[in-house]
């Protein structure tokens, strides 16, 4: 059950909430918007309705998506130390023993790195972020890549995000 755990900063989980709040209280207007392009007439040529349609789907699909989301997070604070992979640091790592092979990144849920401009969210419970949870600089971490390998990768600094 912990795969389905969402880490979240308290300011994320408010971003999300305050999404999830508004695409909530704007279901009447597409419901509105529906009926007004229904009563247009004939459904088969009428683009209006099936636009108004299509934005009530991808609405509804994102209100899931958030419900699902908040429902699964643990609400945490940021890290305040340096030198531990924790989720909300950001990495750089190095894979293989190749120390030209370096790679920055933040370790949150792809929610959380939207707005870390730049930066490439890995989630801890992926298995590059959960091999890199609670490392300190200078180990070495092995996880299982998508094709049953697996790939050493060196935490060479962590730092606390700031947005």
């Amino acid at each position: 059950m912990t795969e389905n755990v969402t880490w979240l900063t308290q300011e994320s989980h408010d971003r999300l909430k305050g999404e999830l709040d508004a695409l909530i209280a704007n279901r009447p207007v597409i419901a509105a918007e529906i009926n007004e392009r229904r009563e247009e007439g004939d459904l088969k040529e009428n683009g209006g309705y099936h636009a108004a349609r299509e934005e009530q789907g991808q609405q509804e699909a994102r209100i899931r998506q958030l419900q699902e989301l908040l429902n699964n997070a643990k609400v945490g604070v940021a890290p305040t130390k340096s030198g531990v992979a924790l989720p909300g640091s950001v990495v750089t790592v190095y894979y293989d023993g190749d120390e030209n092979d370096t790679e920055t990144f933040l370790i949150a849920t792809r929610e959380e790195g939207l707005g870390a401009t730049g930066l490439e969210a890995y989630s801890p419970n992926s298995p590059l972020g959960g091999a890199l949870i609670d490392a300190k600089v200078g180990e070495t971490c092995e996880y299982t890549l998508p094709n049953g390998n697996t790939m050493k990768v060196t935490l060479v600094s962590a730092e606390p995000y700031h947005g």
